[in-house]
């Protein structure tokens, strides 16, 4: 399977560098050194432990004192509100087992490659979230009928492609006031560790990673809708420098599996005894629940098992037994989910490489 072709963005169409056919670049390596993809072996784990949950940190790791930290909630609201995080944990409280991951997920198999985060398959994750559902404060604040997006501000400050700014994100208030959305302060039943966002992360269930706000400080209700870059420069699909793009919101369907057998050091090939294999892998989507996975041996495809699911948000665990014959063997997976959506056989290229939800490949030797 190979990815499409496209015409790379023209120069000065947008900020950034043009994208590549060549090896990784000094930048891209930078970038892979702070930023951690989950390794596959952990898709044994309904949850993933927090160690080795994926990482994407657009700039610092803040240092927030918890004793001084403060929510705040303004903007077109009737009351404003200031909350600390004991405040906060004292609210009606839900738990949710939710599955997120990376918008950028499978830029690195992009040809040519759009230059950033150089992900390939591994940045996708599941744990066990608690906070406060979001309903319930924008009900206390009490949002002006002008209101049409609530903007929420990180406390992680930078520059991205010559634009400085905090980050931030928007949700319209019909997607914010969902009743599962929630502000976390709980990751696997412990408080949020740094990196994940200590002490406050938005958490909206079925989006892709880069709208779960971390070190959250600020909910501001609009009238207008947000402009900032995060939300109108930075995730889109875009085909070309002159397309306006679609923005990125929730997650393509997506299946991965367990390698199995042992791997190559550097190449990470597996080798695999002959005799009977089960395969095992997850499968999601930011549409729907998984109603099929295919498990694929050269090209051969038959349907997988599929266990009950772990709840509506989570990946869901799927199975396909394998009698391998010795020699070189490609093995596949594809999810579909319930409204339809299947993955491809060929990468959905784009300027920025996103939602890229092409079939996974794993190269075994069976001896």
């Amino acid at each position: 399977m190979k990815a499409r072709q496209a015409v790379p963005q023209s120069p000065g169409a947008a900020p950034g560098p043009e994208p590549t056919t060549g090896p990784l670049t000094f930048e891209e390596l930078q970038l892979a050194a702070r930023n951690r993809g989950m390794p596959l072996e952990a898709l044994r784990y309904d949850l993933t432990p927090t160690g080795l949950h994926h990482l994407l940190v657009h700039f610092d790791i803040p240092w927030i004192d918890r004793a001084a930290w403060r929510l705040r909630v303004g903007g077109n609201v009737r009351n404003q509100l200031v909350l600390g995080l004991d405040e906060l944990r004292r609210r009606p409280r839900r738990t949710l087992a939710v599955t997120f991951e990376c918008a950028g997920n499978g830029r690195a198999r992009l040809s040519p490659r759009p230059i950033s985060q150089p992900w390939l398959n591994e940045a996708v994750s599941t744990a066990e979230w608690t906070g406060t559902p979001l309903v319930g404060l924008l009900e206390e604040a009490g949002l002006g009928p002008e209101t049409v997006e609530l903007v929420f501000t990180g406390a992680d400050h930078g520059v991205e492609k010559g634009y400085e700014h905090d980050y931030g994100r928007s949700l319209s208030v019909a997607e914010a006031t969902r009743a599962d959305v929630l502000l976390a302060y709980e990751m696997n039943g412990r408080l949020l560790e740094p990196q994940h966002g200590f002490p406050l992360r938005l958490l909206i269930p079925g989006w892709y990673g880069m709208t779960h706000v971390k070190w959250l400080s600020r909910i501001d209700a609009v009238t207008a809708p947000f402009d900032g870059y995060q939300q109108r420069v930075a995730y889109l699909y875009r085909r070309d420098a002159a397309d306006p793009g679609e923005p990125v919101t929730r997650m393509q369907p997506r299946a991965l599996l367990l390698p199995p057998g042992f791997p190559d050091f550097l190449t990470r090939q597996r080798t695999v005894d002959a005799g009977a294999v089960l395969v095992r892998g997850r499968a999601w989507s930011g549409y729907g629940a998984i109603a099929r996975v295919e498990f694929g041996v050269d090209g051969q495809w038959v349907d997988a098992s599929l266990d009950p699911p772990a709840g509506p948000f989570a990946w869901r665990a799927w199975s396909a037994p394998w009698d391998p014959r010795p020699g070189h063997h490609v093995l596949s997976c594809r999810a579909t989910d319930a409204t339809g959506r299947c993955q491809p056989t060929e990468a959905p290229w784009n300027v920025q490489g996103m939602g890229n939800n092409l079939v996974q490949e794993v190269e075994v030797t069976v001896r």
